[in-house]
């Protein structure tokens, strides 16, 4: 199956399905003396990790390995393996849907396109957001390498369902919004959000909702004119993700209801640089980073796995039928979408980085390597605090 590698320096190759042995990565293109260990990738999966409160039951440990492209905790320039082990699948659960695709999922395309005998119906097979491990497992990497750059990528939950959070935010609760159940920055916003979901859980009905990433610091001119731009590439990227159905960077869509006076962002003096005032663009001008701040935000739909039943054909009668998603779930997939997006901006960044030659591409030096596993201890410990 095509479409699985992603990047063109930086290239990640994902594997695996939701009730297979394992689901994992690939990732070419890291520079040598990266300094790696298991517990770095365990980090950023404890964040997208099911089996806590608001979201899927399921009881994954998460626990990677490495197999490949490391030498006494330094990454060699070879491509470095990460497998996860699935170790709480039940497939049982899904025997109702194996003759009866699910609304709103990817079933009926993918029985189209390779044929009912070749779709794997448990647990929706590759086409489950189980396969987004592998890309957060990919991030770990790419965080790191970032911290070269000084350039910290968090997210947030900014809007569930109805309920959307309209005030200024702190990078610094972002960051710590890693450790709040909903991935929300605001505690009194928590509550609320954690309100609609029970109430979404005891009606077996889910929510969608709105993830807002920011990049801090990232380097000033990255992107490519005319088709490899920052914001075509990001915008790729974050389509990509399971349940996104839409993106938009800066002002986004709100530009439209504005006039060009609200829209242009005014060119300032900001020390012995250049900025801009506002930053209404979202850190990226032509396609190009600006060095401001990178501001993107997606929206998630509702999770389409539900116990509130709906039309569909059974394939073996071929009459029309009823199905009610059982197995375990998330009511707003949106929740643990955030430490994917923020994978993918990730992603993103390190792979234009090491194109512009900001990053090495090869080797990184001692003074590398020393500055970047002082960075990463460093944001590791912003997210608690």
């Amino acid at each position: 199956m095509p479409g699985n590698s992603f990047g063109e320096m930086f290239r990640i190759t994902t594997f695996g399905e939701s009730h297979g042995p394992v689901v994992g990565v690939v990732v070419d293109g890291v520079p040598a003396g990266l300094p790696l260990n298991e517990e770095d990738i365990k980090f950023e999966l404890s964040f997208r990790k099911p089996g806590k409160s608001f979201v899927s039951k399921r009881k994954e440990p998460d626990e990677p390995k490495i197999l490949s492209g490391i030498y006494e905790g330094r990454t060699t320039g070879a491509p470095v393996t990460i497998v996860v082990r699935n170790v709480d699948v039940i497939s049982s659960s899904y025997e109702e849907i194996r003759y009866k695709p699910r609304p709103g999922h990817a079933d009926l395309a993918y029985i189209k396109k390779y044929g009912y005998e070749n779709w794997d119906y448990r647990g929706g097979g590759r086409s489950s957001a189980r396969e987004t491990l592998s890309r957060v497992a990919a991030s770990a990497l790419a965080k790191k390498l970032l911290m070269l750059t000084n350039t910290l990528v968090a997210g947030h939950l900014v809007s569930l369902g109805p309920l959307e959070l309209n005030c200024n935010v702190s990078f610094k609760e972002i960051l710590c919004s890693k450790y709040s159940p909903l991935r929300c920055s605001k505690k009194d916003f928590e509550k609320k959000f954690k309100e609609l979901i029970k109430n979404a859980i005891a009606e077996g009905n889910s929510y969608g909702g709105t993830v807002e990433v920011v990049a801090m610091n990232p380097p000033v001119g990255l992107g490519e004119p005319v088709f490899d731009k920052i914001k075509a590439d990001l915008a790729k990227a974050i389509m990509s993700i399971p349940a996104v159905v839409g993106f938009e960077y800066g002002l986004g869509f709100k530009a439209v209801k504005m006039k060009g006076n609200e829209v242009n962002d005014e060119i300032i003096k900001k020390g012995n640089s250049i900025g801009l005032r506002y930053n209404t663009s979202g850190g990226i001008l032509g396609g190009i980073t600006t060095g401001e701040p990178i501001v993107v935000r997606c929206a998630f739909k509702p999770t389409s796995s539900i116990r509130i039943p709906s039309k569909t054909v059974n394939l073996k009668t071929n009459e029309e039928d009823l199905v009610s998603t059982k197995g375990r779930h998330d009511p707003a997939v949106a929740i643990r979408g955030v430490s994917v997006v923020e994978a993918m901006v990730s992603l993103v960044l390190i792979d234009h980085a090491i194109r512009a030659g900001v990053v090495p591409s090869v080797k990184l030096s001692k003074d590398d390597s020393e500055k970047i596993e002082k960075n990463w201890r460093r944001y590791m410990n912003l997210c608690k605090q």
